[in-house]
């Protein structure tokens, strides 16, 4: 993309203030793993840019500074059509592990409610010199969610990310 899409603009707020926002109307607790720019508290994974498995294992070490011993979402701040109606059906998805929706067929790992095990497991991966989140997403609690189970709160483009400047042009956001 050539910049950072967090600082990208939709409905006059930041992809990463308006992300955290969404997450501060579903969970008491919300922590970016960036440089600190939607407003949360912030953590960097170590080293920087090692990917999304790196980054949720940083964010759980984060959580588990805080006290918190559950499970998480996990939301990329690329989602410009998120919504809080799909965070909240993942939050209250009735499952002791993680909560993977998937769309046309592909898992959505980063817009998904990830058990306590998982959690802690992306952090074994990662010390096992593992990176990729495909890893995470075929523990044996993982719960799919296929279509059906999540359209009637959210639609397909909410699960569409930011990659390219035609992107840019797609959601009608601003630099």
């Amino acid at each position: 993309m050539g910049q950072d899409k967090s600082q990208l603009i939709v409905d006059g707020a930041t992809l990463g203030a308006r992300t955290a926002a969404l997450l501060l109307l579903v969970v008491e607790t919300a922590i970016e793993v960036g440089p600190g720019v939607s407003g949360l508290p912030a953590t960097l994974e170590e080293p920087p840019g090692e990917g999304p498995l790196s980054a949720i294992a940083a964010g759980c070490h984060a959580l588990r500074e805080c006290g918190h011993t559950g499970g998480a979402l996990v939301v990329a701040c690329d989602l410009p059509r998120l919504s809080e109606g799909l965070l909240r059906l993942l939050v209250e998805w009735d499952s002791p592990g993680s909560v993977v929706p998937v769309v046309r067929g592909k898992a959505q790992p980063l817009c998904a409610k990830w058990g306590r095990q998982d959690l802690d497991n992306a952090s074994q991966l990662v010390s096992q010199g593992i990176r990729s989140l495909r890893h995470l997403s075929v523990q044996p609690d993982v719960v799919l969610l296929d279509e059906p189970a999540w359209q009637h709160v959210a639609s397909e483009e909410q699960f569409l990310d930011v990659d390219s400047p035609d992107d840019l042009l797609r959601f009608r956001l601003s630099t």
